[in-house]
């Protein structure tokens, strides 16, 4: 698939800026959208040290250092409590944000449902939302604009009620999909109170517009858990053998301990909110970027064809081309922008000295459009992740779901999930953006399109 750079579209991302903005506009810019603050260096520099209102920080986009601030030296690095701030109290207690022994037992007890096999097996579920999907869609009139960020909000939560939660959420997934929007639209945003390390009982008025969609979690939440309860206690061989079972009955191999009510609620919202949602973004940013691209639609499309009219189990091996567009979607579109830590001691990273107290960030976002590390890196070309260019990509290079010991656990279960979505979709549709729309993407803890991603939906003719 040759196309030379003119061809390549460049889709829509804020500007670096030439110079670092001063406390009160950084302060501005990390409210309204984090990823706004960074400058040309930082997208040309290996590391770019200084001082802002979040302290002393050290941005890192060296491959080899990134490796070891998350693997060789990651005992020095610790989340650091910025991020506990921003992502509050409704996540805290599960693995997203567990530390130490608290985090390797919750690794160990989750992750045998999510091996390789376990999640092949969910190909059919996979299979059976995207078709449901697609025939929501198609009893839309022609032409129809639909937000296609809401749709794939839609799909990928009736994935988890065949999956993940195989007894169901309980609630119908449009009042789940909302809850979720209201509660990251709030919760995800940085508040000024947090930045300045204000005491968490001092109240954020940022984020009283998601004490409903909390409360609302936490009741659908703790019905799960009774009805799973309930369930394992009157017949435990006929539970299903899923994560909300695996958290329930769950012991740690070596104390017998199971995990606590507060990890058990943590993780279960980890996996509707987290999980959900960056699958979602991906999805709806693939779909964007493939209506740029009459290449890449028309490919995807060809390879859809021939692919799904075969076994669900075959889907993973064979949607090489819809796997690449979700990669590259990712890149230019990371669901998490960025992470950081704290560093315990000093340490060296690309030539510079990191002292005690020092914030890393590693910034995705950054990274992944990086001009020492990419050709073209604000071009969206697939090509890069297609088979024999793939494996050339540095693994500290490109980091959708992180990397290390803390690895996204279900980065495999979200990547086969979108691939099979995708390529269901663009058999079946092709979009437009609807005309006068704006996209630009905004930093919520995960990378979502501001205000949504309305497109023209059109059924594609038989050939």
């Amino acid at each position: 698939m040759a196309a030379c750079l003119s061809d390549l579209p460049r889709p829509p991302a804020p500007a670096p800026l030439d110079a670092p903005l001063g406390p009160f506009a950084t302060m501005r810019a990390l409210w309204h959208n984090p990823i706004e603050t960074w400058t040309k260096a930082h997208f040309a520099l290996p590391v770019v040290a200084g001082q802002s209102v979040l302290g002393s920080v050290v941005v890192v986009s060296e491959p080899a250092a990134i490796r070891r601030v998350l693997v060789d030296n990651a005992a020095n690095y610790r989340k650091d409590g910025l991020q506990k701030r921003v992502l509050g109290p409704s996540l805290r207690g599960g693995l997203l944000e567990a530390e130490a022994e608290d985090w390797r037992v919750q690794r160990r007890t989750l992750a045998p449902l999510f091996a390789p096999k376990i999640i092949g097996s969910f190909a059919p579920a996979f299979k059976a939302a995207a078709e449901k999907m697609v025939a929501r869609l198609e009893r839309m009139p022609e032409g129809q604009a639909v937000d296609i960020q809401h749709e794939m909000a839609l799909v990928t939560l009736d994935v988890l009620g065949r999956t993940i939660f195989s007894g169901g959420l309980g609630r119908a997934e449009k009042e789940v999909a909302s809850a979720i929007s209201r509660l990251l639209a709030t919760t995800g945003r940085m508040d000024p109170f947090d930045v300045l390390n204000f005491p968490e009982w001092v109240p954020r008025l940022s984020k009283f517009g998601g004490r409903a969609a909390r409360g609302y979690f936490d009741s659908m939440i703790d019905t799960l858990i009774a009805k799973r309860r309930r369930l394992l206690d009157l017949d435990r061989a006929c539970a299903p053998r899923d994560v909300l079972t695996l958290l329930l009955a769950a012991q740690d191999p070596e104390t017998g301990a199971g995990l606590s009510d507060i990890q058990v609620r943590a993780n279960i919202m980890s996996f509707i909110a987290a999980g959900h949602e960056t699958t979602a973004n991906a999805l709806t940013w693939s779909i964007y970027l493939l209506s740029l691209s009459p290449e890449w639609r028309a490919a995807l499309a060809e390879e859809a064809r021939d692919v799904l009219p075969g076994p669900a189990e075959s889907y993973v091996q064979r949607l090489v081309k819809a796997k690449a567009v979700i990669e590259e979607a990712m890149r230019l579109y990371p669901p998490a922008a960025g992470m950081s830590r704290q560093a315990d001691g000093p340490d060296d990273l690309a030539g510079r000295r990191i002292r005690r107290g020092n914030l890393v960030i590693i910034s995705q976002w950054i990274l992944h459009r990086h001009l020492l590390l990419w050709e073209n890196p604000d071009r969206f070309d697939p090509r890069r992740f297609l088979p024999g260019a793939r494996e050339r990509i540095d693994r500290f290079a490109y980091l959708p779901f992180g990397a290390g010991p803390r690895v996204c656990i279900g980065a495999s279960f979200s990547l086969q999930e979108a691939a099979i979505i995708l390529a269901h979709l663009i058999r079946s549709f092709s979009f437009k953006l609807q005309n006068h729309h704006k996209v630009m993407p905004v930093q919520r803890i995960t990378l979502r399109p501001a205000g949504g991603m309305p497109m023209i939906l059109r059924r594609r003719r038989p050939d």
